[in-house]
């Protein structure tokens, strides 16, 4: 019989369980997570030998959703989960972020976390829970993991921060903020903000940070009562010291003559000529080549490091807080709807902006429902961007991740639905790369958007801020390099207007940072981001006035709800007729809102009159346009107001009663008539004859008035008519 461990506490107002030992035993750590009514078992495996050959930690994360979770099937032809959602992709990184740094540095064995969300309650998102399973696995697996962590999420509700707001709630939260962290501190911020200032958000940190600690406890508590024996920790490297010393021997002096090269280019062509000559030495002195390649890296981290601490003066010439130079340019692409070219050193964003209608939405088939968006962000990192000559991929984690980030920083900015009928979809590709392309994209964004005149509350900038952290020294660094970011211990990336920030991500590399250290990084990453907006400003600083001319007008109006089926038709015959002679698209939702699309302006005006002439009801004594849809022998069916026809008797086609119908009309003309009156079951009678065909006036006054359509007149030459026929 096997051991079941089962713990449970109050948090955030619900019930928060940890269990173990009944399901995925063979795994190294297994727990069932219970929030709510939201279940996530999470199972972490490490390969009992290490990886040979690399410096770095092989780590995978995978967070899946099945929809059983939710009481759904599958949609699709195969009716079985397939390639990871975007939600899913983003949660895996989400959880990737705050582990990695706290496993042994000398840790290369295959490691991986799966959580799989078994139940969804609708309330409690799973990726906090699958979060805190996270890590109560790995802290009882014995895995040399130096965790535990938590996570937590805080909305901003009524000017009152709320811990793990139900999903319901977040629409009217100023915030969505997630974090994750150790007792001691922060490893890990995500948020979309409303334009909250520094002081609020940080207070936002501190108190998810308070939360986060009462669920490490409950871990540590957990743990003491089914954790595995720990595994031993990797043994150091032979010979690590006599190897190093000889390296820093030969290459110290190249290496620093390298980084005091401020243009990226020439920095590594030099970096990589003193490696292959250090390298090369090494060997011909019968060291461990291998091993003298990964200390390698220490050295570079050292110099860098020892550098900015020291002078304050970075690697490429700036000062802590300077930001590099700063170009940006809109309307550079002729048939774009709007574009934007975005410089900021060697950094470059060519953001391109595309407007649809609600057909271009993307409908996204989610565990809470199926929902559309109607704005949408792809980032693109070709490998052009780095002076690399490699495979092109389809979006990988980091591309997706990017682009969402990008993405939050922009969404509390765009006008409603309701203001701006239109489908947004916007593609960054990076042009060039050194350090912070997110941000890049979030600017460039921002200038795409109004030059395609889309209506933003306000210009928008992002900017990433550094940290170079030793014992109790350390330097805060405003818009990061490449080589800032692999060798510094902090990426944290702050976007907003002046008005405030809208979002904040934040990743750190060694076990935590302090509340002062964030204050310092939020307030001069505001410094920082006005100075950008100040940039941006020169080449637009408002939307423009009117989408581009190559970009669909769309027309939005009003249509009773029982009308809605006369202008779709039977079998959506007439609303496809209505789009395929026009060349307009027509989106009807079910309120009755017609929106009419069309890039060519009279499509458009014949699409919006033909979709009113169906609706409307034809008024006796008003004269219409129409064409002679049928002819009988007792007159013509004319079609005047959409799917509307009427009656022209054969004694209103003109004056003088003609003989036959044909000798004034033929089915196809096009006419002038006058409603002469609609009786109870909606038949409406019509007259040529007191209109003039001509110019459309009405002539009644001069031809007298309209005759009883059943006749008893005189035909020209005194001739009565003939007997009258049904037409009915």
């Amino acid at each position: 019989m096997f051991k079941i461990t089962r713990k449970e506490t109050t948090w955030g107002g619900r019930t928060l369980i940890l269990e173990s030992g009944r399901i995925a035993r063979q795994a190294d750590g297994a727990v069932l997570v219970t929030y709510g009514g939201t279940q996530v078992l999470v199972t972490a495996v490490a390969q009992k030998t290490p990886r040979v050959g690399i410096d770095f930690f092989p780590l995978t994360v995978n967070y899946q959703e099945k929809t059983f979770a939710a009481g759904k099937i599958p949609g699709g032809f195969f009716k079985r989960e397939g390639r990871p959602s975007e939600k899913e992709t983003l949660t895996s990184r989400l959880i990737d972020r705050p582990i990695r740094p706290l496993f042994h540095k000398e840790f290369r064995n295959e490691t991986q976390i799966i959580c799989t969300v078994l139940a969804h309650d609708l309330e409690n998102d799973p990726d906090v829970v699958s979060l805190i399973g996270t890590s109560a696995a790995l802290t009882i697996s014995g895995i040399p993991f130096l965790g535990p962590i938590g996570g937590a999420r805080v909305g901003y509700i009524d000017g009152q921060y709320v811990l793990n707001p139900q999903m319901d709630e977040l629409p009217s939260s100023d915030m969505d903020l997630l974090v994750a962290g150790t007792i001691e501190g922060v490893l890990m911020v995500e948020s979309e903000i409303k334009e909250l200032d520094e002081d609020v958000t940080l207070g936002a940190v501190g108190f998810a940070h308070k939360a986060i600690r009462e669920v490490i406890e409950f871990i540590m508590d957990f743990a003491d009562d089914c954790a595995k024996a720990p595994w031993p920790l990797p043994a150091p490297t032979e010979g690590v010291d006599a190897v190093k010393t000889r390296l820093w021997k030969i290459a110290e002096k190249p290496l620093r003559d390298a980084y005091a090269k401020t243009v990226k280019q020439e920095r590594v062509e030099a970096v990589s000529a003193a490696k292959d000559a250090a390298l090369k030495q090494m060997a011909e002195e019968e060291f461990d080549v291998e091993l003298a390649a990964g200390l390698f890296k220490k050295l570079e981290k050292e110099i860098v490091r020892g550098n900015i601490l020291k002078t304050g003066i970075r690697i490429d010439g700036r000062d802590t807080k300077t930001v590099r130079p700063i170009v940006a340019e809109v309307g550079i692409l002729d048939r774009a709807h709007g574009s934007a070219l975005f410089t900021r050193g060697e950094t470059q964003a060519l953001v391109v902006n595309t407007l649809g209608t609600g057909q271009d939405e993307q409908i996204i088939d989610a565990l809470e429902g199926e929902y559309r968006e109607h704005f949408m962000l792809h980032y693109n990192f070709p490998p052009y961007s780095v002076g690399e000559a490699s495979f092109l991929r389809s979006p990988g984690r980091r591309e997706i991740g990017h682009g969402k980030l990008a993405w939050r920083a922009i969404h509390p900015l765009l006008p409603t639905k309701e203001d701006f009928p239109y489908t947004m979809r916007v593609v960054s590709e990076i042009t060039e790369s050194n350090g912070s392309s997110s941000m890049a994209t979030v600017c460039g964004t921002s200038l795409a958007l109004m030059d395609s005149g889309v209506p933003l509350v306000r210009p928008v900038a992002g900017i990433a801020m550094g940290l170079i952290k030793e014992d109790d020294d350390y330097a805060v660094l405003s818009d990061i390099l490449g080589d800032e970011d692999h060798l510094g211990d902090m990426d944290f990336k702050v976007a907003g207007t002046d008005k405030g920030i809208t979002s904040l991500q934040m990743d750190i590399k060694i076990t935590s940072i302090t509340e002062e250290i964030m204050k310092i990084a939020l307030a001069q990453a505001r410094d920082g981001r006005l100075h950008i907006l100040g940039e941006m400003a020169k080449a637009l600083t408002d939307a423009r006035e009117e989408v581009s001319a190559n970009a669909p007008r769309i027309t939005t109006f009003q249509i009773p709800r029982d009308k809605i089926r006369e202008v779709i038709g039977t079998g959506g015959k007439i609303i496809r007729e209505i789009c395929e002679v026009t060349g307009a698209k027509v989106d009807i939702e079910d309120d009755g809102t017609i929106k009419v699309a069309a890039v060519d302006q009279d499509a458009g005006e014949r699409a919006i009159e033909w979709i009113k002439g169906i609706v409307a009801e034809p008024e006796v004594g008003v004269i219409y346009t129409g064409k002679v849809v049928k002819v009988v022998d007792f007159g013509a069916f004319v079609n005047f107001m959409g799917s509307r026809d009427g009656l022209v008797h054969i004694s209103e086609l003109n004056d003088g009663r003609p003989a036959t119908v044909t000798e004034v009309v033929n089915e196809g003309d096009e006419v002038k008539v006058k409603v002469l009156g609609i009786d109870d079951r909606g038949k409406v009678r019509l007259s040529m004859r007191v209109v003039d065909q001509a110019t459309g006036d009405d002539i009644t006054e001069q031809v007298g008035e309209s005759r009883p359509s059943g006749g008893g007149g005189k035909r020209d030459g005194g001739e009565r008519r003939g007997p009258r026929r049904d037409h009915d």
